[in-house]
């Protein structure tokens, strides 16, 4: 028996991680050039609002003060030096999966007893259909204040990146926010303690997506951390017409436009019945998220190959 997992992210590190453990050979296969790619894209000053002993794959806890909040960088050098205990192939792009489990890439074509689809929720910026007459960058373009032009900005979408981002500007711009739908907020600390203790206390990230509080929570994203100051809200962004964009509630002229407003998912490429890891809400509360991938990911392997003792050295597929 032999596994492929397609994607070298934090499902997939985790996916390889517990077949490893249950002596599976396997390879994972990354599209890019290094580890931790989708991670090194995000803008500078990102921060987890996990703290460190909730950001931890299976087998190695997140270096550093559990209570801090990882940066970015923690992050992709986290993630790096994880990946080095695991046969991961680098510049291995998947064309197709194709009948029988056979994994088409541009030089050569591997075979697999299962496919784990790692490839996570982060693959197609998307953004309105309607046009606005000023520069724009999509989240994943964004890095810091200097990439963005000087004077009105407005970010749009609701969720914490949109925030984030939003409050970071205030700091050099003038800061607009149009969110379509207020989402529910939660302090980063409660009596001093941070909220993911009380969340992982009663459960509440490992509410399964199809119970009723589930299904209720996953229609919204709740924002961690106190509102931010100094930004301007408005309504739902509905169109434009040249700088002007208009909103449910009235319209404003901008100098440019940051869209926040999440990814659309791609799996044409996909031709044959794979097991997926890590997509938002795919069994419950914290299934994408870096401190819980690892609870679906042993799940999954589980269920495919059985347990096995731990520590089995980790066998490597050529790919």
């Amino acid at each position: 028996m032999s596994a492929i997992v397609i994607g070298g992210g934090q499902a997939g590190l985790a996916a390889g991680h517990y077949l490893a453990r249950a002596g599976v050979p396997f390879t994972i296969l990354e599209a890019a050039a290094e580890p931790a790619a989708a991670w090194r894209e995000r803008w500078d000053s990102l921060r987890l609002f996990t703290p460190a002993r909730y950001s931890s794959l299976p087998g190695a806890p997140f270096p550093g003060d559990p209570d801090h909040y990882p940066t970015r960088d923690e992050v992709v050098e986290y993630l790096t030096e994880y990946a080095r205990n695991l046969p991961v192939s680098y510049d291995s792009r998947v064309i197709a999966v194709r009948p029988g489990f056979e994994v088409e890439l541009a030089d050569r074509t591997l075979h697999a007893d299962h496919v784990i689809v790692a490839t996570g929720p982060f693959q197609v910026p998307r953004a309105p259909a309607f046009a606005v007459d000023v520069p724009q960058l999509h989240s994943t373009e964004y890095r810091n204040p200097a990439s963005v032009p000087k004077g009105r900005v407005l970010v749009v979408g609701g969720g914490n990146t949109g925030f984030q981002i939003a409050e970071e500007l205030t700091a050099t711009h003038d800061v607009h926010l149009a969110v379509g739908s207020r989402q529910p907020r939660l302090p980063q600390r409660i009596l001093g303690v941070d909220v993911f203790r009380y969340l992982e206390a009663l459960g509440v990230m490992r509410i399964t997506a199809d119970s009723r509080l589930g299904r209720r929570l996953k229609e919204r994203e709740t924002l961690i951390g106190p509102a931010p100051s100094g930004i301007k809200l408005h309504g739902r962004a509905i169109g434009a017409s040249g700088s002007t964009v208009h909103f449910d509630d009235g319209e404003l002229d901008v100098d440019a436009v940051i869209w926040a407003t999440g990814f659309s998912r791609d799996h044409s490429w996909i031709h044959a019945p794979v097991q997926f890891l890590g997509m938002p809400w795919q069994r419950t509360r914290g299934s994408a998220l870096l401190g819980w991938v690892k609870d679906d990911a042993e799940r999954l392997v589980a269920q495919l190959y059985g347990r096995s003792e731990a520590g089995t050295p980790p066998p490597r597929v050529a790919a």
